[in-house]
């Protein structure tokens, strides 16, 4: 590449002309790189001879594992699934008999600890979150309670607290006859803890419909509220978002009073019949203690993590609240959680994800869930590939259906900095 430099008028070659002309003759000795030297091919080369390596090495241990199987007999395969199970399971939340397969008996296995899970997730949400509020609390005697909760329980293995409420709390309550009652009415026995609930009458087929409309309604008035934004150019009033509660409930209402009577739903209270109660719904000494255990250990780490998010917002945000004349609750509520949430949704996937692992402990006092039933499954077939595979995938699924939904609201709480 050849380049000329224009000289001065005066015929000299000025400084600036001798820097051009160094520019130019070192721009016509350049090359330019090769396809395999530039940073983003060698990136992308990198990952493709991982993504190959690992398909090998995948491709040798199955292999390998199917040459052994094979010599001993025994072939891989999934059809078992479709035999009898034969084998009772003492609490389930769908219907199963020992008539059914072993795909069902699996399935129920997974509701028991989908059922867990959620609820754990729930309850343990707000004992974590006040737990970690307490942590910081100004008034001594909570903060030094929530203290001592907090490293009593987090130093403390799990299996040992779940035996501790099962064997020392759970069976050392009252018998059915003697049964402690709550609000309700429920009632709480060593037998487990009995709720009142509703029950599906007759009209329950035509409000169906309604109901799945006010599930529905939350999404609607979001989509209605957007578009009002967009149009108008302001923010939607705090009063006006009033309406993800009441749409749901009105229309809920409306369909109740347009089928009935009866009533789509009727509440069903437990009554002492015999030695033991009837109606209502029944949770067993063993996914009470499963439940609280779960509840307890996991909220003791939550509520640290609530108490680092909350730590980590600057002291001038406060002060500032402060000024403006909020009070400690609206500080909290207003001003300090939305920023705190930035720092604490990331660690508390993590505890959510725990949880759900953690379930699998039920083995240890008797609570069907998912891993116990997996358990009955293959001492009965003999497959053990085949149901440790299905226990790793099932929980790999829930782990990863959290995580999107946690990442999901992550990154609407996140902080858009300019």
């Amino acid at each position: 590449m050849n380049l000329q430099v224009a000289l001065s008028p005066i015929g000299r070659a000025t400084p600036l002309d001798v820097r051009l002309m160094s520019v130019a003759a070192t721009a016509s000795r350049q090359r330019v790189a090769p396809f395999w030297r530039d940073i983003r091919f060698i990136r992308l080369a990198a990952q493709i001879v991982f993504v190959l390596a690992l398909a090998a090495a995948a491709s040798f241990l199955y292999t390998n594992l199917q040459a052994n199987l094979a010599r001993r007999g025994i072939a891989l395969g999934y059809g078992f699934l479709g035999s009898t199970a034969g084998f009772d399971i003492g609490e389930t939340f769908i219907l199963y008999q020992a008539s059914d397969t072993y795909a069902r008996a699996l399935l129920a296995g997974m509701v028991n600890t989908l059922v867990v899970v959620i609820y754990g997730i729930f309850l343990t949400t707000i004992v974590g979150v006040l737990a970690g509020v307490a942590r910081l609390s100004s008034n001594w005697l909570i903060r030094q309670v929530a203290a001592a909760y907090v490293g009593l329980i987090r130093n403390t293995p799990l299996i040992i607290q779940l035996m501790f409420w099962y064997f020392g709390v759970v069976l050392t309550l009252p018998n059915v006859k003697n049964a402690i009652v709550l609000p309700g009415p429920s009632y709480l026995s060593q037998r487990g803890l009995y709720l009142i609930w509703p029950k599906p009458t007759e009209s329950f087929p035509a409000w169906a419909p309604f109901l799945i409309l006010a599930l529905l309604s939350p999404f609607l008035t979001k989509l209605v509220f957007k578009q009002i934004q967009m149009r108008t150019d302001r923010p939607i009033s705090p009063w006006a978002k009033l309406a993800y509660l009441v749409a749901p409930i009105g229309i809920a209402a409306l369909g109740a009073a347009l089928v009935s009577p009866p009533s789509p739903l009727a509440m069903e209270e437990p009554v002492l019949k015999g030695l033991n109660f009837q109606g209502g719904l029944r949770l067993s000494a063993h996914f009470v203690a499963l439940l609280f255990g779960l509840v307890v250990y996991t909220g003791a780490f939550i509520a640290e993590v609530v108490r680092a998010g909350i730590q980590s917002v600057p002291r001038g945000q406060v002060d500032a609240a402060r000024a403006l004349g909020l009070r400690n609750g609206q500080t909290l509520r207003l001003v300090v959680m939305p920023q705190a949430l930035r720092v604490i949704i990331p660690p508390l996937t993590s505890q959510y994800l725990n949880l759900a692992k953690n379930s699998s402990l039920a083995i240890a006092i008797g609570y069907p869930d998912l891993f116990s039933v997996a358990g009955t499954v293959f001492n009965q077939t003999g497959t053990a590939i085949e149901i440790i595979t299905l226990l790793m995938l099932s929980y790999l699924s829930m782990s990863l259906f959290t995580s999107l939904l946690l990442n999901l609201y992550n990154r609407r709480v996140q902080i858009v900095e300019r």
